[in-house]
């Protein structure tokens, strides 16, 4: 049985995630895998799957060399932008005794919102979630819960500031929120 699942996954992370292979193909392995992705949404090439625990909402592009750990579900929402190299983190280990730190294998899902932009390399720890409408910086560690329509960045991220909930929320010919204008002459 586990020498199936090892082929299965080899397939995947062979074929499926190859430059070589066409899109149309790829998506057909994905989902015969059990991989839930909308037909709208785009999964770029370079990818390693460890597990079929995966959704892909409407509208959401994944880009290049990104890391999906499936030892529990990882959903990403609608409309999301998901930068290169990130990083879905859903296994881990409980603190060991002293002859081995590392100790039980615990794992939680991870769960991306509607209309994020997680930025590259940014790593996603077991049992997180990103709500809806926020942005993750490049690089950066999320260890907890955010909340709507936030930015957030640094090791480990932290509320760097509220967005907009919305872009429809910005007002035509009137600067976005948080930007500047030089004074009128």
């Amino acid at each position: 049985m586990a020498l199936v699942a090892d082929l299965r996954r080899g397939v995947i992370n062979t074929i499926a995630a190859s430059h070589f292979t066409p899109a149309a193909i790829r998506y057909r392995l994905l989902r015969a895998y059990g991989v839930k992705i909308d037909r709208s949404a785009v999964l770029r090439t370079g990818f390693y799957l460890d597990g079929p625990n995966l959704e892909i909402g409407a509208g959401t592009f994944v880009n290049v060399g990104c890391y999906f750990d499936g030892s529990a579900a990882i959903r990403i929402g609608s409309e999301c932008d998901i930068a290169a190299e990130v990083m879905f983190c859903t296994s881990t280990h409980a603190l060991g005794g002293r002859a081995r730190r590392a100790g039980q294998p615990t794992v939680a899902g991870i769960v991306v919102g509607d209309g994020c932009w997680i930025g590259t390399r940014a790593t996603l720890l077991p049992g997180v979630t990103v709500a809806p409408g926020c942005i993750v910086a490049a690089g950066a560690l999320v260890t907890r819960d955010t909340r709507p329509n936030g930015l957030y960045g640094g090791v480990p991220a932290v509320l760097l500031r509220d967005l907009a909930p919305s872009p429809a929320d910005d007002r035509p010919g009137e600067p976005a929120e948080g930007s500047s204008t030089p004074d009128s002459p």
